[in-house]
């Protein structure tokens, strides 16, 4: 059943010097979190994980616990088992998360809970942290910048060649869990179930040696090695498919839920070896937008850089709106690796959060689209100061030479040292979450931490 909180209990009565020493940012923080509307957001969700949580069984973890104790995790980024361990540790984060002399949750239990949240939930929660930001006039939201960074996912890199054999592996470990379910069922059992990842290996090593070598003729070679590597695959899928058609005929949980993987990853590896076939074999591109980059994190796009460093990030492109005060009021992750755009979707987000436009509206030009200008400045907003893309009319050139606008730009510059904090301190660098809801929630709780620790830093001061 869904508890809300255990019994308070004043942890600094037996250690009272404790309290003394607590910094004074983790007591705002404490003060901040202690909202009715951020917890109820929460429990919402956290209701929803089973169909009786709310009323049976026995008593869970609490509501503020789960939410205290993900906030520091994003706050300090620790693991989820170090969270818990430096939860059990210290008297001080024990009285910040209410787990005052109550037994310390463990990490999988976190894990599962965190699960639960919603993507949507997580907009929710930082809009009302943005609200708690105007409480304390932190921010009055008169001027608005935004740009975009890569988060990427935790993957390896992707090759032709590593995408094949992991296919052959995840294949063969399906159809090695479902033998002793189709044994008696299936016709040459041994056969349908073998494992291929060893060739697969073989294959991919010599391919690896062969492209390390220098001033020979390896072609040919090289497809001989894919065309090996991809029937391999190809082979896999049909004893897949043989197995899952077996399993379809079962009614027993085990039976579906390894069916069920076995259909999620499936289309995937059919559309790796196409990819393959195509770029190795015959020679020609595939399109970016097509491509499969892993088979456990699909959603993952190719990003193209135009900095120094990498010229190819692997992850999600992701725009950030930014007010006043260092406040993160809003983060889309695009479908397309670009930003075109996001002005509009950033006004239209800021409006209703404030009840008034920004002043300012702020962007560099991959922000550009065409009215932008005109549609902020029939909102309200006073200045527009996006740079125009390609060849420049007469008049844009000389509205970006005015005094307002370059002194709205020069503004600009801060949004960048607000993502490498977030990069460098909140874990946007890469997303340890799995999947789209994951990092949506990797990056939500990352943005809430900042925005919190701001407002409780200017609270202080």
């Amino acid at each position: 059943m869904l508890i809300d909180c255990y019994q308070p209990e004043d942890v600094f009565a037996r250690v009272p010097e404790v309290a003394a020493q607590t910094d004074p940012v983790l007591k705002q923080l404490d003060g901040l979190l202690d909202d009715d509307d951020l917890y109820q957001h929460v429990r919402g969700d956290l209701g929803k994980r089973y169909r009786w949580t709310l009323v049976h069984g026995r008593h869970s973890t609490p509501v503020e616990v789960i939410l205290r104790m993900l906030i520091c995790k994003h706050l300090y980024q620790w693991s989820f088992q170090e969270t818990e361990e430096r939860v059990k540790d210290s008297l001080v984060l024990r009285w910040f998360c209410r787990v005052y002399f109550e037994r310390v949750p463990d990490d999988t239990t976190l894990i599962r809970w965190a699960h639960t949240i919603r993507p949507e939930t997580v907009h929710t929660l930082n809009d009302r942290v943005v609200h708690l930001a105007r409480q304390a006039k932190v921010t009055s939201g008169r001027k608005l910048r935004l740009d975009a960074t890569c988060v990427q996912t935790n993957i390896h890199h992707p090759t032709d060649s590593g995408l094949l054999v992991d296919s052959v592996r995840v294949l063969s470990r399906f159809v090695q869990r479902a033998k002793p379910l189709v044994e008696g069922t299936l016709l040459s059992v041994k056969q349908a179930c073998r494992s291929r990842v060893r060739s697969a290996r073989r294959a991919a090593q010599s391919l690896h040696r062969l492209l390390r070598r220098k001033g020979e003729q390896k072609e040919e070679q090289q497809r001989a090695l894919y065309h090996k590597l991809i029937t391999t695959t190809q082979q896999m899928v049909k004893q897949a498919k043989q197995v899952a058609a077996n399993l379809s005929c079962q009614a027993e949980a085990p039976a579906q839920r390894l069916l069920l993987s076995a259909q999620q990853v499936l289309p995937l590896i059919e559309r790796v070896i196409t990819q393959a076939h195509v770029r190795v074999l015959e020679g020609k591109k595939v399109a970016a937008s097509e491509k499969v980059l892993s088979l456990f994190e699909p959603h993952t796009r190719a990003i193209p850089r135009h900095k120094g460093g990498a010229l190819v990030e692997f992850g999600r492109h992701v725009v950030l709106d930014e007010v006043e005060g260092g406040i993160v009021t809003r983060f889309e992750i695009c479908e397309a690796p670009h930003e075109h755009g996001q002005a509009d979707e950033a006004l239209a987000h800021h409006q209703p959060l404030f009840a008034h436009p920004p002043r300012w509206l702020v962007g560099d030009r991959g922000v550009h689209a065409a009215g932008t200008r005109e549609r902020a400045q029939a909102a309200g907003v006073k200045v527009v100061a996006i740079p125009a893309e390609g060849k420049r009319s007469q008049e844009q050139r000389a509205q970006e030479h005015t005094r307002a606008f370059k002194r709205a730009y020069r503004w600009r510059a801060g949004i960048e040292g607000r993502i490498h904090s977030l990069r460098r301190d909140y874990g946007l660098r890469r997303c340890a979450y799995h999947g789209e809801d994951g990092m949506q929630r990797w990056i939500g709780l990352g943005i809430i931490s900042s925005n919190l620790r701001h407002i409780a830093q200017a609270t202080v001061a």
